[in-house]
């Protein structure tokens, strides 16, 4: 890539794109638009097909404009799927008709079948039942996928499909309402401790198991992907490590120098038992994650600090 590039980010607010804006503006790249800065509505076609007229990106980089957690999922499967398809098929083919050089499509681990075997390998997609709680929002991964595909094989394109673990840190979305296990956590121990409350509760008991990632280390796996990759496939982009929620909560709550007791809720769901990526696609590339998980919580908890400091200043 080179500094003089044009790059267009969707979404620029959410934790991917926020964090693609912050890398590109902290290396000197001077044409980087996001969708909010920039005043396009990705979900009408008119608008995006009149900024790519006008703007006529050379990269574009595809994250959702709505997911979440469990609680999200639950609660409005119906935005889940329905924005973030329209937003992939005018992104997709805007991308097209105006002949981008590349685009990166960021899917989730949720397309993945319940049941597989561990690790989950790229070639596992489509073959077995989706986890029912992440049904809408696991399809329209899917879509984007399939739809990338499909563009590259008929106009002969370089569309990449990446498939990150749980992504966590700066720019995350905290909002218990709507966040993933980590955000959500790392807000509810910094509060408790904060307000000195008594206990933590935890959605589930506790023993489902995930693979996260540091926002930073997908940011470097995405960068190294544009310059080392000329596959037109899905890829996974994991930690290799996999943790109990259980874990996680102690990591944290030792991480914010919270007290009191954490408590286990068995009768909220916890999703799938275990998600584990593959990775070694990446890794062949020579591609290494650099921060741990504890470290990763540290900057994120660090990062979360001050945006309170600063609210309360206000």
């Amino acid at each position: 890539m080179k500094k003089s590039d044009k790059i267009f980010i969707v979404t620029d607010k959410k934790i991917i794109g926020a964090n693609l804006l912050r890398y590109f503006k902290r290396r000197g790249f001077k044409n980087i638009f996001g969708d909010s800065t920039s005043g396009v509505n990705v979900l009408k076609k008119a608008s995006l097909y009149s900024f790519f007229k006008k703007i006529r990106p050379d990269y574009v980089f595809l994250t959702s404009v709505t997911s979440g957690g469990i609680l999200a999922n639950m609660n409005s499967p119906a935005e889940l799927i329905s924005q973030n398809l329209k937003a992939q098929i005018n992104v997709i083919e805007a991308s097209s008709r105006f002949r981008i050089k590349k685009l990166i499509f960021f899917a989730s681990s949720c397309i993945y079948p319940k049941t597989l075997p561990q690790p989950i390998r790229e070639e596992y997609l489509l073959k077995g039942e989706i986890e029912q709680t992440s049904l809408p929002y696991a399809v329209s991964k899917i879509c984007g996928i399939v739809m990338c595909q499909a563009y590259n094989k008929q106009y002969g394109l370089d569309y990449l499909c990446i498939v990150p673990a749980t992504v966590f840190g700066p720019y995350d979305d905290f909002d218990l309402k709507t966040s993933h296990v980590a955000a959500s956590l790392i807000r509810k121990f910094y509060e408790a401790r904060v307000n000195d409350r008594e206990e933590v509760l935890v959605w589930g008991e506790g023993k489902a198991r995930r693979e996260f990632i540091y926002i930073d280390d997908l940011i470097s796996a995405c960068i190294f992907l544009l310059r080392h990759c000329r596959d037109s496939e899905i890829i996974n982009v994991g930690s290799g490590q996999e943790i109990s929620i259980r874990r996680l909560a102690f990591t944290i709550k030792k991480v914010s120098g919270f007290k009191g007791r954490v408590v286990f809720d068995s009768s909220r769901p916890e999703g799938v038992y275990r998600k584990l990526l593959d990775s070694s696609k990446i890794r062949k590339l020579g591609w290494r994650p650099k921060f741990t998980l504890e470290e990763g919580i540290r900057r994120t908890l660090s990062w979360y600090k001050a945006l309170n400091r600063k609210a309360d200043a206000v």
